[in-house]
């Protein structure tokens, strides 16, 4: 998005606009003050509330906490002094609209998709016919190991999984907030089929994606937030010609059909991901088609250009209305 904003064309094309970027509630009040005087209009992409993700999702203060509530202060105040607020998912702009009482006319949605200069569309078709006979079979999660992510769900699939077939092996890439609780887990479980690895640059990490991976996981986390979002990883991962499987959600059915261009399983229910990576690993016809045609369909809908169109619409006609910040 930052990319399509800085050209030329999308500059000129949208001299009314304001756009304040993710994660920068406490500057919106500014923006508005300064459209104001410009004669323009703030359009605000959020990613996500910080009450919502410091609260409810990380839990780093209680609910009824003043943390809590100021938190919520901040995302309010920004929320309702943007004339255009962008929602990552049809579940969010709800919940925006629910939680901070915003009219749904001032809300547009737009996924997060990908960046095509390192999820590369050449360096996912040389791996889109798949890896090597005789390849281990690798199943691969990486991320900031977020409550979101439900990483521990991940390690009691993988338990199941190495109960079934030994054969199937387990990488994590990243760190964060969940990592040691989800390592020791891990140990004390005696896992064998899973190993652990920090964090890669960008380039590196796609890579490793499609270099080593037979299968990608979403997110199958217990919290709120995980029903609203589709991260970033869901649109690499197929971006690079893998097969993806992740939690069933209002959010990620706004975007995919199970069994035709991802795989679903049951919220809070290790046990369903460990049949679902069990069945992929079975059936290869399966797998392949997956693989493929949500492959095409992020190359056709979710790429920067894509996106880039859908937003510039999203600018022209906020720019062009006569109501808003």
């Amino acid at each position: 998005m930052r990319r399509w904003l800085r050209r030329p064309k999308a500059q000129s094309s949208s001299p009314a606009i304001l756009f304040v970027p993710e994660f920068a509630q406490k500057d919106v009040p500014l923006a508005r003050l300064l459209a104001r005087l410009t004669s323009r209009r703030v359009v605000f992409d959020p990613l996500a509330s910080r009450y919502e993700t410091k609260i409810l999702d990380w839990q780093r203060k209680p609910e009824g906490s003043p943390s809590a509530w100021w938190n919520r202060v901040i995302d309010r105040r920004a929320f309702r002094s943007s004339g255009l607020l962008i929602a990552d998912t049809q579940a969010h702009k709800e919940y925006y609209c629910r939680e901070f009482g915003l009219d749904p006319s001032k809300i547009a949605v737009l996924p997060v998709g990908f960046d095509d200069r390192v999820f590369s569309k050449s360096l996912g078709k040389d791996l889109l016919a798949g890896q090597a006979a005789g390849a281990p079979f690798l199943v691969l999660f990486f991320g900031s190991f977020l409550p979101l992510h439900g990483v521990a769900d991940i390690i009691e699939a993988a338990r199941l999984v190495s109960e079934a077939d030994r054969s199937v092996g387990f990488r994590f890439i990243g760190s964060g907030q969940t990592l040691d609780c989800v390592k020791a887990r891990a140990a004390e479980l005696g896992l064998a089929n899973a190993d652990f690895e920090g964090w890669l640059c960008q380039s590196d990490l796609a890579e490793k994606v499609a270099r080593t991976a037979d299968v990608c996981l979403g997110i199958f986390g217990r919290t709120e937030k995980a029903e609203r979002v589709v991260p970033h990883k869901v649109f690499q991962a197929m971006a690079l010609g893998k097969p993806v499987i992740t939690a069933r959600t209002p959010a990620i059915e706004e975007f995919f059909t199970d069994r035709e261009n991802i795989l679903l399983c049951r919220k809070k229910d290790p046990r369903s991901l460990a049949e679902a990576i069990l069945e992929l690993k079975s059936d290869p016809a399966l797998r392949e088609r997956i693989a493929h045609k949500g492959y095409e369909m992020v190359w056709q809908k979710y790429h920067p250009a894509a996106l880039g169109a859908v937003l510039r619409d999203i600018l022209e006609k906020t720019a062009n209305s006569d109501s808003g910040a």
